[in-house]
């Protein structure tokens, strides 16, 4: 018999501010951190937005831990030491209740140190030097946020890093989740990492024509999921991180619990490269539900994993259709990309920390920008502002990813719902 796996710690540093309650407290309000991009290069861009971290690495780092991490990983061991404070399972910087070789680390990104691979190719071909940096390897490797992780706190569990880009950090937390109510580990740090806003990833990126043009009356709102005019996504950047543990676990320790992973269901697209089917999408979902074995009566909401662009948004409606039926319509179902961007391979773990937070504070939150809904997006989206006093005991929080990775999380609310 499976275990029941609660969360009992959560950490964040997102582009809605720089901790899970900050985070969750600017998506309540519709507080956007899209903005107009300050950087040097932002005049060579053709459409120059993103979701951007307010962040003063020298607040966390000394300098000689700093020279070593990439912004990527930066982010995620700010992300992880809140959670695992918050959670109170560790004495120090090490296990307070679990065998440390029990405890282990799950993070998915998808585009690693894009920063050190942007600035080490600069050198080489921009400056013609023939010298960069000696850390290079170690800074852009995509296992760096969670190799840190693991020696920061030391846990000596699996150390795995997933990259199946949008869906990296649901599949991290899902694998997780796997490994914790199986009974192979008692404690699991969970969730994504990513820093995509280098000056060559977002060239490549718009070269790939799937940014969203500027909202020039209002920039912050340039990123609109299912909405009519919607021009495609906003990056951002950020990350998010979870403490996993076993339920009775959790409960013997007196932890405070905020939230439960109910399931996990994966599968993949083995059609197009970047374009969604309903078909694996709806599979996804589904393969949650089994897995949590709910049926689909039993889910409250959903976060969608909406990102602006168009053959996402028509096709996830289409999906969460086939698998709701006439009660699609009846499901709040929120899209916080409008808000933080897509954050890509950490956005999974984000958007999984607004929900939990969310059916903790019975709130739908809201999908800004959507004045005007797409025909083809006809469903309760929770439009304009949050809504209050909805009680959601179980939900899916859909992640989909070009490569055709489909990764759907189920949760259910903390201890004070049941």
């Amino acid at each position: 018999m499976p275990r029941r796996v609660a969360v009992t710690g959560m950490g964040a540093v997102s582009p809605l501010g720089d901790s899970a309650h900050a985070a969750f407290e600017s998506a309540l309000h519709g507080r956007s951190g899209v903005a107009l991009l300050k950087s040097p290069f932002a005049q060579r861009l053709v459409a120059p937005v993103a979701a951007e971290v307010t962040f003063d690495a020298n607040a966390h780092f000394e300098s000689r831990q700093f020279r070593m991490l990439d912004r990527v990983s930066q982010f995620a061991l700010v992300a992880a030491k809140q959670a695992i404070a918050q959670s109170g399972c560790l004495e120090g910087d090490m296990p307070r209740f679990y065998p440390p070789e029990r405890c282990g680390v799950f993070v998915g990104t998808g585009m690693g140190g894009t920063h050190t691979i942007d600035e080490g190719y600069q050198v080489l071909y921009g400056t013609e030097s023939d010298r960069i940096k000696p850390f290079t390897v170690l800074m852009g490797m995509y296992n760096a946020p969670a190799a840190w992780i693991g020696i920061q706190h030391g846990l000596l569990g699996p150390n795995l890093t997933y990259t199946t880009a949008c869906s990296s950090s649901a599949v991290a937390i899902g694998e997780a989740w796997l490994r914790v109510a199986g009974g192979s580990m008692d404690m699991a740090v969970a969730g994504g990492a990513e820093a995509p806003l280098s000056f060559g990833s977002l060239k490549a990126w718009e070269a790939l024509h799937t940014l969203a043009s500027v909202d020039h009356t209002q920039p912050s709102a340039s990123c609109k999921p299912f909405s009519k005019n919607r021009s495609d996504m906003v990056l951002g950047e950020g990350a998010a991180m979870l403490v996993l543990e076993s339920w009775d676990a959790a409960l013997a320790r007196g932890a405070c619990i905020h939230g439960e992973v109910a399931g996990y269901g994966l599968c993949t697209d083995a059609g197009h490269i970047t374009r969604p089917s309903v078909t694996g999408q709806a599979a996804a979902m589904r393969s949650a539900l089994q897995s949590a074995e709910l049926d689909a009566s039993d889910i409250d909401a959903i976060n969608a994993h909406g990102t602006g662009t168009s053959a996402n948004d028509a096709t996830e409606t289409a999906a969460i259709k086939a698998v709701f039926g006439a009660r699609a319509h009846a499901l709040p179902i929120s899209a916080t990309k409008a808000l933080h961007g897509h954050m890509l391979g950490a956005t999974g773990a984000l958007e999984c920390v607004l929900s939990l937070m969310a059916m903790q504070q019975r709130v739908a939150l809201p999908t800004m920008h959507l004045d005007d809904a797409d025909a083809d997006c006809d469903l309760d989206y929770v439009p304009h502002a949050a809504r209050h006093d909805v009680t959601v005991r179980t939900m899916l929080s859909n992640s989909f990813a070009f490569g055709g990775t489909n990764a759907v999380l189920v949760l259910r609310g903390g201890r004070e719902v049941f």
